[in-house]
């Protein structure tokens, strides 16, 4: 197929608004996503986003998935689900694979829009069932409605932690304790403020040591980190619990971008390597951009405007500016910079600016 104007690889928030974007200035987008079901992330939180009105305050992530999966079906964009891109070829060819058969599609233009996998820690007893990372028991519970156990230790206290957290209090799944390496709690006061008030413990400067079990979870043994990140002797202490849970960050799903040979660097702020890009998302190789978690680890409505931002992009490079085009892509970036103004940007705003220097030493 070489009639597609843009190839969308991943259908989730940013996937989905670049989809959006690019069909409103008159491109032919195609959406391949691996799972049944479009929206990523955004199928498994039920939490409510904040901030302004532009950016969905108020709404809920599930709440916005079913509704741009319905805006994607009103206008009449393409959608392959179950499908997996495989391969990126030196010719522009994408390697898709949908029913079984391998598709080798040639876009005039590729969005990578992959989000992010679950960072793991090393413990003895980490390959035990019972052991799972956050994303997995969002969607034991979120989207199937199982509890993934009686009783949870949740090992980080980023946003993510702390919001599964709460939502296993919801499903009546009692969290023994949070514990969190660094010496403050990492995710917004909101959050943490709901657990706290629910008594769940919430245990800084302290890790896992390991699992209990034979067959499975049993329990936990933590203990007290000095500065050096190192056990303190004597502060050890046994957690009862069948389930241990980690949010302990995410890494950019880059596999594609490094195919396409993107210019790749290493950015601790963003999560990992990243593929640098200009201010339309797009990367070192003309036509390839990229949006979301795969550009550095942030939150959904963030991946919602880069990807918006992506697909004008897209419309631009192959159909060239327009004064309405031009006037969107200004009102998205300042969105975007708006967003990640204050305090809670700081870290992505400081790894987008180390990025953007990347390529000028």
């Amino acid at each position: 197929m070489n009639d597609i104007d843009l190839l969308i690889v991943g259908g989730g928030p940013a996937g989905l608004m670049a989809a959006l974007s690019a069909s409103e200035f008159g491109l032919k987008p195609l959406v391949v996503d691996e799972n049944e079901r479009l929206g990523g992330q955004l199928v498994k939180q039920t939490h409510m986003f904040f901030g302004s009105k532009a950016e969905r305050a108020g709404d809920r992530g599930y709440e916005i998935g079913i509704e741009l999966e319905k805006e994607i079906a009103a206008r009449g964009v393409e959608v392959w689900s179950n499908a997996s891109c495989v391969g990126y070829y030196p010719d522009g060819t994408v390697a898709v694979v949908k029913a079984g058969k391998v598709h080798g599609l040639k876009p005039k233009s590729l969005l990578v829009a992959t989000g992010a996998s679950e960072n793991f820690v090393p413990f003895p007893g980490n390959d035990l069932p019972g052991v799972y990372g956050a994303g997995a028991v969002q969607t034991l519970m979120n989207v199937h409605g199982i509890r993934p156990g009686k009783s949870v230790l949740m090992v980080g206290s980023g946003n993510i932690g702390l919001i599964v957290s709460y939502q296993l209090l919801q499903a009546g799944v009692p969290v023994k304790a949070i514990i969190e390496g660094l010496p403050s709690i990492g995710g917004y006061l909101v959050h943490a403020s709901k657990i706290q008030r629910a008594g769940v413990p919430v245990l800084t400067r302290h890790t896992i040591l390991e699992a209990h079990g034979k067959e499975e979870v049993t329990g936990a043994t933590i203990a007290r980190i000095d500065d050096k990140w190192q056990p303190v002797p004597g502060s050890e202490r046994e957690i009862d619990c069948d389930t241990i849970c980690l949010a302990v960050g995410l890494a950019p799903l880059t596999e594609a971008l490094w195919q396409a040979g993107c210019e790749m660097y290493f950015v601790p702020e963003l999560g990992g390597h990243v593929a640098w890009h200009d201010e339309l998302m797009m990367t070192t190789v003309p036509g390839v951009f990229t949006a979301g978690d795969v550009t550095g680890i942030e939150e959904a409505s963030t991946a919602m405007l880069e990807g918006e931002l992506a697909g004008l992009g897209a419309a631009q490079f192959i159909n060239g500016q327009t004064p309405n085009l031009k006037c969107r892509i200004d009102d998205v970036q300042c969105r975007l910079a708006g967003l990640r103004a204050g305090p809670f940007g700081q870290k992505a705003r400081e790894g987008k600016c180390r990025l953007a220097e990347c390529r000028r030493s």
